[in-house]
């Protein structure tokens, strides 16, 4: 999707974080939130990582999506260098089942905000939930859509254990 009309931007550090990183898109995508998806490595791509964060609010973009594993430093970094709300998913890493992206993520020092959520799937479709809840806030439409959403969960859920 075009980043001209993309509000939401959805970066990993690695092609192998996709497969988590799809469920914040299929969320947004259920919305009709419009969304582009890039690899963007704080490690291996630094200076893809800051020409894409500097200039993602000029691109368009009013949220950003960032997974990471492992050192995760990507939501961080991208934090610290743009204006916009960055939501960071840790994807779980085979060394440390997740638990390293996620502290990386979370603990941010204070004045470099990162909204985190759970390790892995949750993780991911929570992100596009969030961003899609932030732009509800000046989108009627999307507000309208998010109450569906929440009424078709709500409905999915039964009383009775049988």
């Amino acid at each position: 999707m075009s980043a001209a009309t993309a509000p939401v931007a959805i970066i990993m550090g690695s092609r192998s974080d996709w497969p988590v990183m799809k469920h914040a898109a299929e969320i947004l995508e259920g919305l009709g939130v419009a969304y582009e998806a890039k690899v963007v490595s704080a490690h291996r791509t630094p200076e893809r990582m800051y020409a894409f964060a500097k200039g993602a609010k000029a691109e368009g973009f009013k949220v950003i999506i960032a997974g990471a594993g492992g050192a995760a430093h990507l939501p961080g970094m991208t934090a610290s260098l743009t204006e916009l709300p960055v939501l960071g998913v840790p994807v779980e890493s085979k060394a440390l089942k997740g638990m390293d992206s996620l502290l990386s993520i979370v603990q941010m020092p204070a004045g470099i905000p990162v909204g985190t959520l759970a390790i892995g799937e949750a993780g991911a479709k929570n992100a596009g939930l969030m961003a899609a809840k932030i732009l509800a806030i000046s989108d009627a439409a999307l507000a309208e859509r998010l109450a569906a959403f929440t009424a078709r969960q709500t409905e999915s859920v039964a009383e009775t254990v049988e």
